[in-house]
């Protein structure tokens, strides 16, 4: 209940600025436009539990409550973080009592992938009969932290980071309600766009800082915002999505030679408080998976870097590894090695264990010998070209090719080789028959 003097205390921007309407919702179109997954509920008047999955300041839970307002829903909001199964008992107990009086409930739980199993369990019966429609709000991947049970009642909608758009509406409002313009050159103005990193509540936060804190007549330079402002730390969890997100997005930068992105990923991870020595590990996995063979200094490198790096530590010894990203980058790319090994895994899972030839077996006993282990072996340094041909497969298996070097880099000379040696041991077995 509202007290006497509630709409004279000071309220924040952010909050004065909270949207009435789910069209003043800004960055959220492909959810909330009329065709959009929420546009369609909202017209039917059809509300189905959902889990919004976002970064945050990108209007969560304003689209949860103006949800309840225009579907005729009772709002019942809970934090995940100060809560627990007596709370949720209560909720339900009312949410219960609001459906036999037919007022339907959308609970809103903030960052629900704080409950654990038991907690998210509890909502299950009072979701499927539908005393509570459950809209939960998280910041993590909802396919790690929430249960399967819970996730297949629910529809996970994905909410953008506020674009470079989205967060100057927000500044134009922030301008109309204050009276006051941004005492901000051009530059600045953006400047303080990409400070926000996405987040419209800190944007509007930074906003109302620069209108109390300094003089309508003096316009700051992008040089002077870093001095009255201070920069939002950018978004990375080193445990969670983020973490995942951004090694997957080094990695496949690497992969498609795109060096300068690789860079940015590399730069972004170190940004974020990411362990170098983790990045180094990384690094040297994509030199023998990606590169390999193609380039066999990729994995010299790789290791000399991430020694460098050791005896160095940072900030120094990460130049080593900056370098490491340019050489991957730009080095001659090739799976061969890496699919060999997943083929050569196959097939000795298949074939189980068939004995290797007798001829290639030592026999350092008599017995062995009198059984034919090492009979017939031919060494190959005494063979013409230093190459006898015999077969060293299990003698009920078939020849087969596992490694197929790519006609790219030092592959091209070692897929010469290998065309070589078949061509001798075909020979070989011509001679033999």
């Amino acid at each position: 209940m509202p007290t006497l003097f509630e709409d004279q205390a000071p309220r924040p921007l952010a909050d004065r600025l909270r949207p009435q309407t789910l069209n003043e919702v800004v960055g959220q179109d492909h959810i909330l436009a009329e065709q959009g997954p929420l546009g369609r509920m909202v017209k039917a008047e059809r509300l189905s539990s959902l889990v919004l999955w976002g970064p945050p300041g990108t209007g969560k839970t304003t689209i949860a409550r103006l949800l309840a307002q225009h579907t005729q829903l009772y709002f019942e909001p809970l934090s995940a973080v100060f809560s627990g199964v007596a709370d949720l008992k209560k909720i339900f107990a009312r949410a219960s009592e609001r459906r036999d009086a037919g007022q339907g409930t959308l609970l809103f739980i903030d960052e629900i992938h704080r409950f654990n199993k038991a907690q998210q369990d509890s909502f299950l019966p009072y979701v499927e009969n539908g005393t509570v429609i459950l809209v939960g709000a998280t910041t993590e991947n909802p396919s790690f932290e929430l249960n399967a049970a819970l996730l297949s009642r629910c529809q996970v909608l994905v909410l953008n980071r506020l674009d470079d758009h989205a967060l100057e509406e927000l500044i134009v409002r922030a301008e109309d309600e204050t009276g006051k313009s941004l005492p901000l050159e051009l530059d600045a103005r953006a400047a303080l766009r990409a400070m926000a990193d996405g987040d419209g509540r800190y944007l509007l936060n930074l906003a109302e800082e620069l209108i109390e804190l300094t003089d309508d007549d003096e316009l700051l330079k992008t040089e002077d915002l870093a001095r009255v402002v201070q920069k939002r730390v950018p978004l990375y969890d080193k445990s969670q999505d983020g973490h995942y997100n951004l090694v997957s997005a080094l990695h496949k930068s690497l992969r498609g030679s795109d060096t300068d992105a690789a860079l940015y990923w590399f730069s972004r991870m170190l940004d974020g408080g990411e362990d170098p020595h983790f990045i180094a590990r990384r690094l040297t996995r994509f030199a023998v998976e990606d590169i390999g063979l193609a380039d066999p200094g990729a994995l010299t490198q790789a290791i000399a870097a991430w020694q460098a790096y050791e005896r160095l530590g940072s900030p120094e010894g990460e130049l080593a590894l900056v370098q490491l990203v340019i050489y991957l980058g730009t080095a001659p790319k090739s799976n061969a090695a890496y699919k060999a090994e997943k083929i050569a895994k196959r097939a000795a899972r298949d074939t189980g264990s068939l004995m290797p030839p007798k001829h290639i077996l030592n026999a350092p006993t008599g017995m062995m010998k009198n059984l034919g282990y090492g009979k017939g072996y031919d060494y190959d340094h005494d063979a013409q070209d230093g190459f006898s041909g015999q077969n060293y497969f299990p003698d009920d298996m078939p020849r087969a090719r596992y490694y197929q070097p790519k006609e790219i880099g030092f592959e091209r000379d070692i897929q010469k080789r290998l065309a070589y040696w078949d061509k001798l041991r075909a020979q070989k077995r011509g001679n033999d028959t």
